[in-house]
Parts: structure tokens; C-alpha cells; sequence
């Protein structure tokens, strides 16, 4: 018999190569199954379910993933044996008994991540030079986060996605701001929340309103790239370091196995209203 746990976790992604395992590579995800089999001294390796697959370089401070161990195991114990045991980039922050239908990733109703960006206006501050892209020219904030509201909604962002065979592109983008934080280092923070994101999307979604801000483009360039069915190439993916995932988000319990339903169902935009039928 097994229980399912909940795991909330948070990494610096600079030193590892994504989340997901790979053979021969560190990962966040092979980092944690490795000690979680080895502190429990489990028969059969952990197998962790991710909310979201990061990529190389990108951070978290919200992850969350769930595993499922023999019945037996205690959380609280668990969680103080990884807490001695992990290196000093990853941290399991919390061990909790996951409720009745609970899926870190089909379960989750949002994501949020955040990019930061230092333009010539900002003041960079060394401590956090890991977690933010400079850029060399100078932002027009208010530009980036009007053009940003033209991107909200159930839409299909193949523009913005790296594509993949039998993979839906269709996601409803509730929250795109850009704004420039009122603190010493002005760094300019683009905040995007969806129910799900696509590979590369949320980079993409930056590298497009950088060059709005730049005034390499307009918004009306971006309303054209938005509206394309397959990727495109004018579109700059931003470096992995400026990204978080800072938070995701669940309905109450009992919706958990719903939602999770609902989710893995294949995605399609509602048919357009037919004009002249009867």
C-alpha cells in the first residue's frame, strides 16, 4: 500500500540541466528521486509527478510535485532527512499528506512565473545577477504591458511554442504584466500566470514584448505573430536565467480529481459562431 505526498519545492536553476531526469546529466528531478530513495533505503526508486517541467537554467520558488511512498514512510521525517542530505541549490520546503485526488500537474488551475530583466535604467544588484537578464537597451515598460494585454485569453500560442508531436498549443493566458519595481535595483518584473504553459512559451512571450519595449517592433507586429498557427522564428526566446516559476495553483479538495480530468482531456478553441446558418 502507498500514500501520496506533497512536495513544495524550490531550486536555483543555474547548475542543473531542467527539471526532468536525464541520463548522464543533473537534474532537479533526478536529484530529489536519488535522495529520496536513499534516506528512505526504498526497494524501487521514488517516481516524482512535477506541476512543471522546467527547463535548463530556470529557478523556482513555488514548484510543487508529488510522490507516491509506502504507507509506512513519515513526512516530517522525511522532510528533516532531505533537509541534511540536499545540496544547497534545492530545498524541499514542505512534506504533506496530499488530499483525495490530489495531481501536482493534471490537478493544478494555474501557474505564475516571473521574468526579470535589467535595462540601463536599473540598478543591478551583484547578489542577484544569477536571477536576472540585463539587456542592453533601454525598456519602454509602458509599451511591453500595453502590448501584454493584447495577449490575454484562451488562445492558441503556437507562435510562441517550440512544437511537439500530438502536443496542444491552446492555453488560457489569465495574467501579462510588465512593470519596473520600485526599489533600488529597478528591475523591470514580467509576471505570466495560465493554466498551463507550452515549451518555451512563457521565454517566447518575454522575447516578443523585449522587443516591443525596444522599440524594435509594435504591438501591431504582435498582434500579426500572435495570430500564426506555427512557431515563429522573429520571435527571441530570452535566456533560462531571468525566469522563475514562483507559485501554482489549486482548486479546493474536493475538485482535485475533477480538475485533474479536465485537464487531460485534449484542448481545442470553441468553434467560431457560424454566420448565415440556420
Amino acid at each position: 500500500m502507498t500514500r501520496r505526498w506533497r512536495l513544495d519545492i524550490a531550486y536555483d536553476g543555474t547548475a542543473f540541466h531542467g527539471w526532468a531526469t536525464q541520463e548522464g546529466l543533473r537534474t532537479v528531478q533526478g536529484e530529489l528521486e536519488h535522495w529520496i530513495t536513499m534516506v528512505l533505503r526504498l526497494d524501487e526508486p521514488a517516481r516524482l509527478t512535477v506541476a512543471g517541467r522546467t527547463d535548463a537554467g530556470v529557478h523556482a520558488r513555488g514548484q510543487v510535485a508529488h510522490v507516491d511512498l509506502p504507507k509506512e514512510v513519515d513526512g516530517t521525517h522525511l522532510a528533516q532527512r532531505l533537509a541534511r542530505v540536499l545540496p544547497e541549490d534545492v530545498a524541499v520546503r514542505t512534506v504533506r499528506r496530499a488530499p483525495e485526488g490530489f495531481d501536482a500537474r493534471f490537478s493544478a488551475t494555474w501557474r505564475r512565473y516571473v521574468y526579470r530583466l535589467w535595462d540601463p535604467d536599473s540598478h543591478p544588484d551583484p547578489v542577484l545577477r544569477g536571477q536576472v537578464t540585463p539587456v542592453r537597451e533601454r525598456l519602454d515598460v509602458a509599451a511591453m504591458d500595453a502590448a501584454a494585454a493584447g495577449l490575454l485569453g484562451l488562445r492558441d500560442f503556437a507562435a510562441f511554442c517550440k512544437h511537439r508531436e500530438g502536443a496542444t498549443t491552446i492555453r488560457n493566458l489569465t495574467l501579462l504584466s510588465v512593470a519596473r519595481q520600485d526599489d533600488p535595483s529597478r528591475t523591470i518584473t514580467c509576471v505570466v500566470q495560465a493554466d498551463a504553459f507550452c515549451h518555451s512559451m512563457v521565454r517566447s512571450l518575454v522575447g516578443a514584448l523585449w522587443a516591443v519595449g525596444a522599440h524594435r517592433r509594435d504591438a501591431a507586429w504582435l498582434a500579426r505573430m500572435a495570430a500564426q498557427s506555427v512557431r515563429q522564428s522573429d520571435i527571441h526566446v530570452m535566456p533560462a536565467r531571468g525566469l522563475c516559476l514562483e507559485e501554482v495553483g489549486y482548486p479546493p479538495d474536493e475538485l482535485l480529481a475533477e480538475r485533474a480530468a479536465e485537464a487531460r482531456a485534449f484542448r481545442e478553441l470553441p468553434a467560431p459562431p457560424c454566420t448565415g446558418c440556420e
